[in-house]
């Protein structure tokens, strides 16, 4: 065996707390190993898509493969990538035994110039894949073309933007989870009943927000709902602003009943209502089990939220590249991520 290549097997041996005399035993297909423990490992070298031979020609070139990724930086008002940034980080622990390195390009999701400066830098530096999230439309569309003519492949992640040359797309099936939140509006509404959509984002413009918006107009049309639903989009994402924007939404003879906020923002509006004093608490739908969202989830104030395993978005984003760049393995176009409901019964068990 190849040094080189004993590297992908000591690893495939650490995380099955084996043996790499007993990793060889079942690659290759010898006895002495018992079933369960055969079980385990086989699982951990499909997990790896590990193919001996074709790694072991990869390391011995001794070619670096530079990724980069280019995500939002995780700050108090954007928690949400926390989440996708540990399973990078999880998929890059994983991967640099085999020759691959990950460089990671934060951009200020309340500016968009510096979504095209990091955008430059990557492209400035020597790169053999990238994984963004193209939450500025105009910006990432410029970005993919350069990636594009260089020959880069670029895995969306969280969100995507249709008719691109993208590799992939891991995150949520935005239509159908935009469906869900409809179906569960249901649960608060009355006759008189009217509903609020809330975009609370920079980036309104967003293929995200759109489609989410859609698949939940679609599921009262669907089901033949004839209540209004209001929409406000609030570009200022600071809590001053949301509350200006929302108070003169309610007043004392306001029929909304449910509010759906179309991104993990959830608790600006959970706070607004904490703060104001309503005769009736609209029901609140929103997404991610953010730290401030999981708080109002406890107390009431936030009803539902929607989650797509953020986490996993992050690792299956390092892996597309990994697979596509060293196995050779074909691609899916669409790596949709399941939706998930977590309420205040169940968020205490939910992870990722």
């Amino acid at each position: 065996m190849k040094k080189k290549e004993l590297q992908g097997v000591k690893e495939i041996a650490r995380r099955a707390n084996v043996t790499i005399a007993t990793v060889d035993r079942v690659i290759h297909n010898r006895p002495g190993v018992s079933e369960k423990t055969r079980e385990k490992i086989t699982k951990i070298i499909e997990e790896l898509n590990y193919q001996p031979n074709l790694l072991a020609r990869r390391l011995a070139s001794g070619k670096i493969i530079k990724l980069a990724v280019l995500i939002p930086a995780v700050t108090a008002e954007t928690e949400f990538w926390d989440a996708p940034l540990r399973g990078i980080r999880r998929a890059e622990t994983e991967i640099s035994p085999y020759g691959l390195q990950v460089s990671m390009f934060f951009f200020d999701l309340n500016d968009k110039s510096s979504f095209t400066a990091q955008a430059r830098a990557i492209l400035a530096s020597p790169v053999d894949g990238v994984v963004l999230a193209p939450t500025f439309v105009a910006e990432a569309q410029a970005f993919t073309e350069d990636c594009n003519r260089q020959r880069i492949p670029y895995v969306f992640i969280d969100t995507t933007i249709p008719g691109q040359a993208n590799l992939s797309y891991i995150g949520p099936p935005l239509f159908q989870s935009g469906y869900l939140a409809g179906k569960l509006s249901t649960y608060a509404l009355r006759e008189a009943s009217q509903l609020l959509v809330v975009n609370i984002a920079t980036a309104i413009e967003s293929y995200t927000y759109q489609q989410t918006e859609a698949g939940f107009r679609a599921y009262l049309a669907d089901h033949h709902l004839p209540h209004p639903v209001l929409r406000v989009d609030i570009h200022q994402t600071d809590e001053p602003s949301v509350f200006r924007t929302l108070q003169p939404l309610f007043g004392d003879s306001s029929t909304i009943d449910v509010i759906f906020v179309t991104n993990s923002r959830s608790f600006l509006v959970a706070r607004f209502l904490e703060k104001t004093d309503l005769p009736r608490k609209p029901l609140l739908i929103g997404y991610d089990l953010v730290q401030e969202n999981a708080g109002y989830l406890t107390n009431g104030l936030i009803d539902f939220l929607i989650c797509h395993q953020p986490e996993d978005q992050g690792y299956r984003s390092i892996m597309t590249l990994y697979q596509s760049l060293v196995l050779a393995k074909p691609i899916d176009k669409e790596q949709y991520m399941p939706i998930d409901i977590v309420t205040r019964e169940n968020q205490a068990f939910y992870r990722n």
